[in-house]
């Protein structure tokens, strides 16, 4: 791949893939999902990239919002 291609992606996940990956993480990993996106954000973050440890700390986010509204209701 060309690294001034690499240089402009914007890691940055919409919504949709937030949501998208969370309920993935939530099928494969049942109440793990949220530890496993956990560990691929320090993952990241450990590597140097900033961006994706950031966008996988929000899909552990809402990994755990989605269970909290599992819960109340």
């Amino acid at each position: 791949m060309n690294d001034a291609f690499k240089q402009d992606r914007d890691p940055t996940p919409s919504p949709t893939d937030v949501e998208f990956m969370a309920a993935a993480l939530e099928a494969r990993h049942g109440l793990h999902a949220a530890s496993v996106a956990e560990f691929f954000s320090n993952m990241h973050d450990l590597n140097g990239d900033a961006g994706r440890s950031w966008a996988w700390a929000g899909v552990a986010e809402r990994v755990r919002q989605r269970e909290k509204c599992r819960i109340r209701g």
